[in-house]
């Protein structure tokens, strides 16, 4: 008898013997590998033997159990004499908890009432009526659980001394960059109450402005063959070649955010029209052409390489659960990995706005006008676009204002 079998007869699930066995079939649906399934199935089989040597129930199965069996010193059947459980083996067991709270099963966990209860009509209004991300509005609630302890939460009480004072307080914890957001934050929180008859009106106005020089750096961007270097250093890729040259691709013709990458679903693809559909900030819909070598790249991803599941999302991890990228963060890997691939080790930056800018430089040396490149980068205000004529000084002339001479006093 091997080792698997033996743990298999030492370790008695007892009563969750059943829903060990639908948890490897949920996961082998999931398409990850028998090795894998092996793993969690042995965690499983561990959790539920203790549960039973512990004396707890199933319905007693809570948030503080997995907790409890990581830490137990481990004497369970099967020649094992471990101090504690490793936090690999503990966080499968908690995968094995979280099956049986969604078969019902286990009991669903409890969740903590939140100290600031209006945060939850403010991410409402902030998905709403702003038309944020989630991505945003996270960043949004983690400003404010920042803030609120400082605030207060008697919004009625709120005035022009205390916002400033607040303000005030952050200036000195972090630095500009952080502090624009955070007063961000700070202003549309304060619209919200406004709006809702919360905190008298007209408070966001008391928070000072951060100085800074906007759009006074010269876009950071790669040259043309630099660009295709990058491209083509996907077929060094035994896996995951033609999704990276497709996200590359997109990146490097179109000028795409890498949200606008990790977003994009199959029905956003128009092949009969050759159009792409976006859905950029603040949910504004537009419809890009399609180059033909940027729609062959997807159209060679999608039938070749694209894992066979039930997904709208265009892109999708490479390794089981096959599910879209949860941050817009790993289309920026992507490109970082392919400039170390291509040996570019100067470049200005690492991340998916190195190829936007890349593509906008590009699309105005190539006799493209500011307006067009506006639309295609999807700018609100022409001034973002202009930005990138600085990097040709004949293209200054486009937007070069007449000197207009001696003023009188």
């Amino acid at each position: 008898m091997d080792a698997n079998n033996r743990n298999h007869w030492f370790l008695d699930p007892g009563p969750l013997s059943s829903w060990i066995d639908q948890f490897a079939a949920d996961l082998a649906a999931q398409r990850y590998t028998p090795l894998t399934i092996e793993g969690y199935t042995a965690s499983a089989r561990h959790f539920a033997a203790w549960l039973g040597s512990a004396g707890i129930a199933i319905d007693d199965i809570g948030d503080d159990v997995v907790r409890r069996f990581a830490e137990h010193r481990c004497r369970c059947p099967g020649g094992r004499r471990w101090l504690r459980v490793s936090p690999k083996y503990s966080r499968r067991a908690g995968r094995f908890v979280v099956f049986l709270q969604r078969k019902g099963v286990a009991r669903p966990s409890v969740k903590v009432a939140s100290s600031y209860p209006l945060l939850d009509d403010y991410r409402n209004w902030l998905r709403i009526h702003r038309g944020l991300s989630e991505r945003t509005i996270a960043r949004h609630l983690r400003h404010l659980h920042k803030l609120l302890p400082e605030l207060g939460t008697a919004t009625h009480d709120y005035d022009a001394a205390l916002v400033r004072n607040v303000v005030r307080e952050w200036r000195e914890r972090t630095g500009p960059a952080d502090l624009r957001t955070i007063t961000s934050t700070l202003r549309s929180y304060l619209r919200f109450l406004a709006g809702a008859g919360l905190c008298r009106p007209n408070l966001d106005h008391a928070i000072p402005p951060v100085v800074q020089w906007r759009l006074s750096s010269l876009p950071r961007y790669l040259a043309a063959a630099d660009l295709e270097r990058v491209v083509a250093s996907c077929d060094q890729l035994t896996r995951g070649r033609l999704r990276d040259r497709a996200i590359l691709l997109l990146l490097a013709r179109l000028g795409l955010r890498a949200g606008d990458v990790a977003g994009l679903r199959l029905s956003d693809l128009d092949w009969t029209s050759g159009m792409l559909r976006l859905s950029g900030k603040a949910r504004r819909q537009v419809r890009l052409p399609l180059p033909q070598d940027v729609g062959d790249a997807i159209l060679a991803y999608i039938e070749l390489e694209r894992p066979r599941v039930d997904q709208e999302a265009v892109f999708l991890m490479m390794v089981a659960p096959y599910r879209s990228f949860s941050q817009s963060s790993h289309v920026s890997t992507i490109v970082a990995l392919a400039l170390k691939r291509a040996g570019i080790s100067d470049a200005p930056s690492t991340g998916a706005s190195l190829l936007r800018h890349s593509a906008a430089t590009s699309m105005l040396r190539s006799g493209a006008t500011l307006e067009a490149v506006g639309t295609v980068l999807r700018h609100r205000s022409l001034d973002m676009t202009a930005h990138y004529a600085k990097v040709d000084i004949a293209m200054l002339e486009q937007i070069a204002q007449p000197w207009p001479g001696e003023l009188a006093c």
